[in-house]
């Protein structure tokens, strides 16, 4: 079926004379309901507004595509519109639209039809063709540039898979073998090793899911990147990816605004995003996913990943919590380790050359309280109120926790501010819903910002940073006033918590409590950072020394994996050892408990303090006892190492 069985010319609009979005949806509808193609525009229009309400379908780049599958329509439907002038359609760029596709499909539209609508998705990612859309004068014109299109379309795609299918011919001609089906394409560059997957799913499954899929594709090429992507689209999940490869992905790319099954993405590194990014963002998510930059996924049960998915789609509120958490920590995390570090090596300095020697004081300046560490708070609290409320939610949040830096609130009052901050953003939206429509544009632009930096600003002044300022008081003081017992136990708890979930809640939850006690300190306590840098190195150090020493318990690939952990535990990179936990969740957790909870509490034992909050082996020489802690993990990693070399048992071959 062409796209032009779908878009009549009867219903084209060659001179759109609305002004404004709800213009444009009447003047659309009412072709439609002029050419019969639907029968009842009240309940198509409530459906087009439902979409809406969910993101916008102003997509950019001058087009908006609104779209309902409902029981109003009669025929599946595309009305082409032009508008000369163009309108706010509330687009994701903030530019005007010119160019309309309302789409309408029925409830039971067939595979053909959908696959048709998908396919003119996919034409409207290539720019030059919306320039001859833009100078198209007649509703013929309009035609004879999709047929066109289309049939090139149609015979680029003939090709590659003639190309395709001779390549794997030979291949097993080669090989000896009948040529073997793949359940999807994998696009980008052979000779590169970089390989990302990607889901593209949106409410109705009609366009932006494969306009996404495109526009991935398409950029992944560019930067000679491997991609596959798995379209969750009205006909269901098409081009499924496989265990074997998002295992062997660098990153996955979650480019969706419906639920989408993500149980299978369990230890990997996942953005998940509006499905308009993967069409407008595209190569800032390749270039995040191919570096790994992502927060880590992880599915109900840890390592238990459940096949079904369905509890996976259903985000409990301590999921959604953690997920707001994440994304503060996570844009919080390059101001630690690069402040932190430039901290280090200045103390370092101070210890040979004083506290008067110019590089010391630069170094302290640009990693200190008035550099680098000045903005952990504000940013940790920023970033959570904008997981939460959206970009208007950045700036009170921020502010908050600039005001908890300010009053010794620390970072319990930074994090409370976050999360006041983005529901306070949530609560202005749904009072401020009733206003009218006129004043939309004011809301993002003036009353979000003004009136939810007054409120958190409020709180934060009156109840939080007194709150908090006297607890965190409280707390450094009776931390420095521990026994040697209580410290050792709290080092126990605090290094086996960066094994049990390796990067998950319990691991940040330690790390987050022992960067709260390093900056309420004036970055001189680095007891607790002791504990927990230990605790994190164990495990990817002891599947290590297992993988090492007990061959014959591990399988060829995880042998050859295991050799990279030791770097990656030299590093403080906990998350190494995610792969194996998740393989054998009973033993290796079980393992590397005993073992981190061994190092955390032999650092509080030898009063070992690492005036840094990264780095492992790189910043052990700047420990007040650098060897002892360094033998603090050594006797972590070798009890994990043997634990879990002596009780795992040897792989099974398959003959």
């Amino acid at each position: 079926m062409r796209i032009t069985d779908l878009m009549i010319q009867e219903t084209m609009i060659m001179d759109l004379q609305a002004t404004t979005k709800d213009e444009a949806i009447d003047e659309l509808i009412a072709s439609l309901n002029k050419s019969g193609r639907i029968n009842d525009p009240v309940l198509f229009k409530e459906m087009i507004y439902k979409r809406e309400a969910e993101s916008s379908t102003g997509i950019g780049g001058g087009i908006a595509m609104p779209h309902a599958k409902t029981s109003a329509v009669n025929e599946p439907t595309v009305v082409f519109a032009k508008s000369k002038n163009g309108l706010d359609f509330a687009a994701l760029d903030d530019e005007p639209a010119h160019l309309f596709f309302m789409i309408a499909a029925p409830e039971g539209a067939g595979n053909t039809h959908l696959r048709t609508l998908a396919a003119l998705s996919r034409l409207l990612i290539d720019s030059d063709f919306i320039t001859q859309l833009m100078s198209a004068d007649t509703p013929a014109e309009v035609s004879a540039l999709f047929d066109a299109k289309q049939e090139e379309a149609a015979e680029k795609e003939a090709a590659k898979e003639k190309a395709k299918a001779e390549k794997a011919a030979k291949a097993a001609s080669e090989a000896g073998a009948a040529p073997q089906q793949t359940p999807g394409t994998i696009v980008g560059n052979e000779n590169s090793e970089d390989f990302v997957v990607a889901v593209t799913a949106c409410p109705t499954g009609i366009a932006h899911t494969f306009m996404a899929e495109d526009a991935l594709k398409k950029k992944a090429q560019e930067m000679g990147i491997n991609i596959r992507v798995e379209t969750n689209g009205s006909e269901g999940a098409q081009n499924v990816l496989t265990a074997e490869e998002i295992a062997r992905a660098k990153g996955v790319i979650i480019a969706a605004d419906k639920n989408v099954e993500m149980a299978r993405f369990d230890g990997k590194p996942v953005l998940q995003r509006p499905v308009s990014d993967g069409i407008r963002k595209s190569e800032e998510l390749i270039r995040k996913a191919v570096n790994g930059d992502a927060p880590i996924y992880r599915s109900e049960g840890g390592g238990n990943v459940k096949e079904d998915g369905a509890s996976a789609n259903k985000m409990s509120v301590g999921s959604k919590i953690y997920k707001d958490l994440m994304n503060g920590i996570s844009h919080m995390l390059p101001f630690v380790v690069g402040g932190g570090i430039l901290l280090a090596i200045s103390f370092l300095i101070e210890q040979l050359a004083g506290e008067d020697n110019p590089l010391f004081q630069l170094l302290q300046t640009i990693g200190g309280g008035t550099g680098a560490f000045h903005f952990l708070i504000p940013v940790l609290a920023g970033f959570i109120a904008m997981s939460i409320g959206d970009r208007p939610a950045l700036m009170p949040g921020m502010v908050g926790g600039l005001m908890a830096v300010n009053s010794n609130a620390g970072f319990l009052g930074g994090l409370a501010a976050g999360f006041l901050a983005g529901y306070v953003v949530i609560g202005l939206r749904k009072l401020l819903r009733g206003l009218p429509k006129a004043i939309d544009g004011l809301k993002p632009i003036l009353l979000y910002p003004v009136l939810g930096l007054l409120i958190v600003g409020a709180i934060s002044y009156y109840v939080f940073d007194p709150i908090f300022g006297s607890l965190n008081t409280w707390l450094v003081d009776a931390l420095g006033n521990l026994g040697t017992g209580n410290a050792v136990l709290l080092g126990l708890l605090l290094g086996g918590m960066m094994s049990i979930d390796m990067g998950g809640p319990f691991n940040k939850a330690a790390y987050t409590f022992a960067i709260g006690v390093f900056t309420s300190s004036g970055n001189t306590d680095g007891a607790w950072m002791a504990a927990v840098m230990a605790g994190g190195m164990v495990p990817p150090l002891a599947i290590a020394l297992a993988s090492t020493f007990f061959k014959s318990k591990f399988t060829e690939q995880e042998r050859k994996s295991g050799l990279t952990n030791y770097v990656l535990g030299l590093s403080f990179i906990t998350e190494g050892a995610i792969p194996f936990a998740a393989a054998d969740p009973l033993r290796v957790l079980t393992s590397c408990i005993i073992g981190s909870a061994v190092a955390g509490g032999l650092t509080q034992l030898w009063s070992i303090n690492v005036p840094a909050p990264h780095g492992g082996i790189f910043v052990a020489a700047l420990a007040n006892h650098a060897l002892l802690f360094l033998l603090a993990v050594a006797i972590g990693a070798v009890i994990s190492g043997l634990i879990l070399g002596f009780w795992k048992k040897s792989p099974t071959v398959v003959k």
